[in-house]
């Protein structure tokens, strides 16, 4: 049972049915929005909550799915079920395109039946018979316009208007011409078409020199339109041929009517299903506006949701750029009714109906805005008292309707509903309206139903606290500033703060400590204790999360300082390697020769002169490889970096010039290129490495030409481990800082975030990056991020 009728109006989703009609692409996904209603059956739930998720996946996936006409053409069923009735071309192109997307549809899902199988089993009732469309498609262009080949006989009229209409044409040029000369006719004219005839404008007081029909004057009746006796013939044979080409294609249009008749059984499925396709991907559209997800389901009778957002209030607070405050809640056997309280505005209505709509969006299979990780149940009955039900006509006071609403929940209530009563026993005097609510409440929790209460009744708090089955919830409220912090704490009663913000607004100091006297002391002192006690949570919250958050920053110094440590081990370890690497050649190359020369001195019997001469020989070869392959990127004696001096980036083998100096940037001209580099990612050396890296350069014949193309502007991180970031960062942001690539994507996947952590702590400290954001959600979201550098 769904009470009350308007349930839906009070929960807001009367609106949440408009954001969909308006994620739909044609009228029949709006017909399925229509048709949304609340469900208890688990199998239907879970199979429109796996159409959806699926849906979500198309897109963000990017994938290329059909967008557009999804054209409702049952509006034209009635017409084709008529014999001898016939469509009109621009009805049949209306048919064509739908057939056309239909096809798509079932092309996709027919490719991707593994990756979407529930959104496939959809397309198993469809009957589509492909000969329609080719049909259709054969004798059609791409304007809806029949071809001229749709029939022989449509084509040997077209053929002979044509013909026709040229040789009247030449006709009437020829006497236009004519009457030009004669000035006869205005300036500028030309032949026109007046009732379907070719006809010229003549000047009005020449109309008697040319022979002819008239067909109209201007509006000025200066200039009439007259058909020549001349074309007269030819005129009527135009006109003949047009209504002869008229009849074709009535006919051609009947036939193909009939043929369509043969099918209307299977054009009904087809446009259930485009419609359905409509409609589930409206709601997939609304999920990732919402960041919604198929939630688990409870095994047992009770909720546990994290992070759960009111839908309408998360739209509107992400169009004006705020957060929004989630809400944590649990019901359970133990814990069956929560019993909410907390200052007026502190957000006890939003959260009762916060839990009311999300219920409802789940059990009419939409997906929520939860944590995925949250556990749902179902429930057959869902009964709310939210607002003001006074009603003139029926003689019902606001606290009478209230109680109206007791009897029928009191005679329905049984485990397997969730109540939902906000400003629970308000309307009447306090000392009876707490009294008939604590009653009442002790009704409800015999009942084993669960349920969300707001309140301000302290009797009601207090009862909460010793009766079994039922908790207490908070609303938090930020003592020191005096406002609310819209967050749920279960487990303890809260303060309505009534003294305090009397104070705030400034009650006269004597008027509330009046106030205070007659409320009496004891609840003064309980209501300041609850105030107390709130306030030395937030200041041990606040100092936990100053704590945590140093923690974290330790623990991200340690991380980094451990890569850094482990990347230079792997550079220092690599370079030398290379170096042995090289030095081992340089002793191959040196003894091949020192052999060569022995052969060659044996071979020639050399005498004292040639032996001194090969002597001097290897003597010269082995002082030019004295100096270590590494030598070759040395340091120099001074490391600090001024004009004129050569560098690197550290980490890369490319030496440049310095050529300016701007704070702690230095202006690096490599080649023709020339970029803004930080001094301290450069390290300098000597001139013979410019020299040697040019003679590489030049024998290679590497140039920063084909450097540019061959960089990718987008990085995958995905499946790196963590130590492996940032080095990869490095080489690749250094590449791109001296490319001056403008724009660069990072792919590093949702999972956890530790990725997309690492990255953009690290990014953040390159002074060449302007921006970093989420890519756009249709194209990854916040698996993608995307990096403005400075210009």
């Amino acid at each position: 049972m769904l009470y009350p009728l308007n349930l839906e109006e009070k929960l807001g989703f009367h609106k949440i049915r408009i954001q969909l009609e308006e994620a739909c692409e044609s009228s029949l996904g709006q017909q399925f929005v229509k048709k949304i209603r609340f469900s208890n059956s688990k199998n239907h739930i879970d199979r429109w909550l796996d159409q959806t998720a699926e849906f979500v996946q198309i897109i963000q996936s990017g994938e290329l799915f059909p967008n557009s006409n999804y054209i409702d053409i049952s509006k034209y069923f009635p017409k084709i079920r008529i014999s001898n009735n016939f469509l009109s071309e621009e009805e049949f192109f209306d048919v064509i395109l739908s057939l056309k997307t239909l096809n798509k549809c079932l092309d996709f899902f027919s490719e991707k039946r593994d990756a979407y199988p529930n959104l496939a089993e959809l397309t198993h009732p469809v009957l589509f018979n492909e000969d329609l469309l080719w049909s259709l498609d054969r004798v059609f262009d791409e304007r809806g316009k029949l071809k001229d080949n749709a029939s022989d006989r449509l084509s040997e009229i077209r053929k002979g208007i044509h013909q026709e209409r040229q040789r009247l044409r030449r006709v009437l040029d020829k006497i236009l011409n004519h009457a030009k000369k004669e000035e006869y006719t205005p300036d500028d004219v030309s032949v026109t078409i007046r009732d379907g005839r070719m006809v010229i404008p003549v000047l009005a007081e020449h109309k008697r020199r040319i022979k002819g029909f008239i067909h109209g004057e201007s509006n000025t009746g200066q200039t009439v339109y007259l058909e020549p006796t001349e074309v007269l013939e030819i005129n009527n044979e135009v006109k003949e041929l047009e209504y002869s080409e008229k009849r074709e294609v009535i006919r051609i249009l009947t036939e193909l009517t009939d043929y369509v008749r043969m099918e209307l059984e299977n054009l009904e499925g087809i446009m259930q299903f485009l419609g359905l396709i409509d409609f589930v991907r409206a709601k997939a559209r609304l999920a990732t506006k919402l960041a919604a997800y198929k939630p688990h389901w409870s095994e047992q009778k009770s909720m546990k949701w994290h992070k759960a957002f009111h839908p309408l209030l998360y739209l509107n607070n992400k169009e004006l750029g705020k957060e929004t405050v989630p809400l944590n809640i649990e019901l359970s056997a133990n814990d069956r009714i929560l019993l909410i309280s907390g200052p007026n505005a502190g957000g006890k209505s939003v959260c009762l109906k916060t839990v009311g709509l999300v219920q409802y969006m789940f059990q009419c299979g939409l997906l929520v805005p939860v944590d995925e990780s949250s556990e749902f149940a179902i429930f057959n009955d869902l009964f709310i008292d939210i607002g003001d039900e006074q009603s003139i006509e029926n003689d019902l006071s606001t606290y009478s309707s209230h109680l109206v609403n007791m009897k029928k929940l009191l005679a329905h209530v049984n485990k397997r509903g969730l109540f939902l009563i906000d400003e629970f026993g308000t309307g009447t005097e306090p000392q009876y309206g707490g009294a008939i609510a604590e009653a009442i409440l002790a009704e409800l929790k015999e009942s084993k139903a669960l349920g969300v209460i707001t309140t301000h009744y302290g009797n009601l708090k207090e009862f909460a606290e010793k009766e079994e089955g039922l908790t207490n919830g908070a609303m938090r409220y930020d003592i020191k500033n005096l406002q609310p912090m819209y967050q749920l704490e279960i487990g303890k009663p809260g303060s309505s703060f009534a003294i305090e913000i009397a104070q705030k607004i400034g009650l006269p100091k004597h008027t509330i400590d009046r106030a205070k006297k007659r409320v009496g002391k004891k609840l003064v002192s309980y209501d300041r204790m609850l105030a107390q006690l709130d306030q030395q949570k937030q200041e041990v919250e606040e100092t936990q999360q100053s704590l945590a958050k140093r923690e974290v920053e330790l623990t991200e110094l340690t991380e980094q300082y451990e890569q850094l440590k482990a990347h230079m081990e792997r550079k220092e370890k690599r370079i030398l390697n290379e170096a042995k690497q090289q030095a081992a050649q340089v002793l191959k190359d040196a003894n091949k020769e020192v052999e060569r020369v022995i052969r060659e001195i044996k071979e020639q019997r050399a005498e004292k002169e040639a032996v001194k001469a090969q002597r001097d020989r290897l003597e010269k070869l082995r002082k030019e490889n004295e100096v270590a392959p590494e030598e070759t990127w040395k340091k120099t004696a001074d490391d600090k970096i001024e004009v004129g001096d050569y560098a690197r980036v550290k980490g890369q083998d490319t030496v440049g010039n310095v050529v300016g100096i701007k704070g702690k940037d230095a202006e690096l001209q490599i080649g023709a290129l020339t970029s803004f580099v930080k001094l301290s990612r450069l390290e300098k050396v000597n001139k013979k490495a410019y020299k040697k890296q040019g003679q590489e350069t030049g024998k290679s014949g590497m140039d920063y030409s084909s450097k540019m193309a061959d960089f990718d502007a987008k990085l995958d991180l995905r499946g790196k481990r963590a130590e492996e970031v940032i080095p990869i960062l490095d080489r690749w942001m250094d590449e791109a800082i001296l490319l001056g690539i403008p724009e660069l994507q990072i792919l590093h996947g949702k999972g956890h975030g530790v990725l997309r952590q690492i990255a953009r702590n690290h990014l953040s400290t390159f002074k060449e990056v302007a921006t970093m954001k989420d890519e756009h959600v249709d194209r990854g979201g916040a698996g993608i991020t995307l990096v403005t550098m400075h210009k």
